[in-house]
């Protein structure tokens, strides 16, 4: 295999990963208030208060709102995974064998980001259920209630984190599927998110859960933080004593809980049958 040919595996290579991690890799990072570009270990979300519009006299100064500012802390941390791509099997690989190897990594750090940022909404403070039933619309309207009632804005970065069986009864619910109340909002490809109540709702297989108790959130995006050092990341480097490429995907990545009032955990039975 000569040199160029190398360079033109490798430069692919890190091509299908990206796109992978980007088309299917993490569902939630879309969601979320999202900072790139980080330089140090960690980064602040500035927290801002809630400013009051005053009258003024005639060439008199305008009155400054006062805005408390609160700044929040995001740390960062770097996440690796890597795989071996033998010689031999290089030569006889297309190009849909070379995209699983690059999906696989891809994925993977994808999961990490959505694991981040679910871990920074689990430290969500206000919550409606008792885990005594399933996701009703009761339930629902309760969460939107409070949301409402911070004064939450309903401008059109609302978001609702469900797991497969709470998706699965909001399917269960007419105007949840009717197209008079719903319609289908995609926030990337590779899987389904759908638009109800000014909420766009995305199903999510690793929210948090315990002895049949399922956590979901319903959320504003500001009220979550994600900042990241360095997006996904391809190192490819020859080893003659094992004639194989080792793979190395990195990151550098963290999120954060910026402002309690604009998230709600939403406790639900995650066994059948329970509405």
């Amino acid at each position: 295999m000569s040199v160029s040919i190398d360079n033109v595996f490798i430069k692919q290579f890190e091509a299908d990963v990206h796109l992978a991690y980007q088309q299917m890799g993490t569902k939630l990072r879309s969601t979320v208030r999202s900072k790139s570009g980080v330089v140090g270990a960690s980064t602040t979300f500035p927290k801002i208060g809630r400013g009051v519009a005053s009258t003024k006299s005639r060439h008199g100064i305008v009155p400054v709102m006062n805005l408390e500012h609160e700044p929040v802390e995001c740390v960062l941390s770097d996440y690796y995974a890597g795989d071996w791509v033998d010689r031999m099997d290089e030569l006889k690989t297309n190009i849909d064998e070379r995209r699983v190897v690059a999906s696989a990594g891809a994925y993977a750090l994808g999961r990490k980001s959505d694991e981040l940022i679910v871990d920074a909404m689990n430290s969500a403070e206000t919550a409606v259920g008792d885990y005594s039933t399933g996701l009703t619309k009761n339930l629902i309207l309760s969460a939107v209630e409070i949301l409402n009632a911070n004064d939450v804005p309903d401008d059109g970065r609302r978001f609702a984190v469900v797991g497969v069986r709470q998706w699965n009864e909001l399917l269960s619910m007419d105007e949840f599927v009717s197209a008079d109340y719903v319609t289908d909002s995609p926030l990337t490809r590779g899987f389904e998110s759908k638009k109800w109540l000014g909420i766009t709702w995305v199903m999510y297989n690793a929210l948090p859960v315990k002895d049949d108790n399922r956590d979901c959130f319903i959320y504003h995006a500001s009220s979550i933080g994600h900042a990241c050092g360095q997006d996904v990341k391809t190192d490819i480097s020859w080893h003659g004593e094992r004639a194989a490429h080792f793979i190395s995907n990195s990151m550098s990545q963290g999120a954060v809980l910026i402002d309690n009032n604009g998230i709600v955990r939403v406790k639900c039975a995650d066994i059948a049958d329970q509405h």
